[in-house]
C-alpha cells in the first residue's frame, strides 16, 4: 500500500503523533467515485485551513447505499490511489463499512481533528456538527457543491451512453 494511504488505526496513531508536534490536522470525506473539479476545489480550500489534510474515503458498500446500486464506479482502493496522488491531501485513510453514526463518531475522536470541512449543502452536516463538539474542534463550510460537476450525474450519463 502506498505510504500515504491509510488504514484507520494507521490514522489514529499518525493523528496522535501529529498532534503532540503541534500539527493541525483538517478532515475532509466523501466517496470520490469519479475525481471532478468540485472534490479539487474542495479538497484545496479544506487543506488552506490547517497543516495535515486527512481524507476519509467510503468503503464500497457504503457508496453503493448512498449513491445506488451500480455505484461505486471504481473501488475503494483505485479511489484511494487516485487521491494519493494529489498533492493537497496528505494521507488517505480507507474507512471500513460504517454501520451507525456511533461508529464515525468513535474514529472522529480518535482522530480528533482540528476542523472538519465540508460543502455549503453537505446531506451531513449536522452529523459534522455534533462531531465538531465532541473533539472541540471547528466545522468550516470551504466551498458551495458545484451541481453541474456532481459524480452521480456523469455516472448517469456514462450509465445511459452504456460506456462502462
Amino acid at each position: 500500500m502506498k505510504k500515504n494511504i491509510l488504514t484507520v488505526e494507521e490514522s489514529i496513531r499518525l493523528s496522535e503523533k501529529l498532534k503532540q508536534q503541534g500539527k493541525q490536522i483538517v478532515l475532509a470525506g466523501g466517496c470520490f467515485d469519479i475525481l471532478h473539479l468540485g472534490h479539487i476545489k474542495f479538497l484545496e480550500s479544506a487543506k488552506k485551513l490547517g497543516n495535515i489534510l486527512f481524507v476519509l474515503v467510503e468503503g464500497d458498500e457504503s457508496v453503493k447505499k448512498l449513491k445506488g446500486k451500480n455505484r461505486p464506479i471504481n473501488n475503494q482502493n483505485e479511489r484511494a490511489k487516485v487521491l494519493a496522488a494529489l498533492e493537497v491531501i496528505d494521507y488517505v485513510v480507507l474507512l471500513p463499512q460504517m454501520k451507525t453514526d456511533k461508529d464515525y463518531d468513535k474514529l472522529i475522536t480518535q482522530i480528533n481533528p482540528d476542523f472538519i470541512a465540508a460543502t455549503q449543502d453537505d446531506p451531513n452536516i449536522l452529523h459534522k456538527k455534533r462531531q465538531t463538539k465532541l473533539v472541540g474542534g471547528k466545522l468550516k463550510i470551504v466551498t458551495k457543491r458545484i451541481e453541474s460537476k456532481s459524480t452521480t450525474k456523469l455516472a448517469k450519463l456514462i450509465s445511459k451512453q452504456n460506456i462502462l
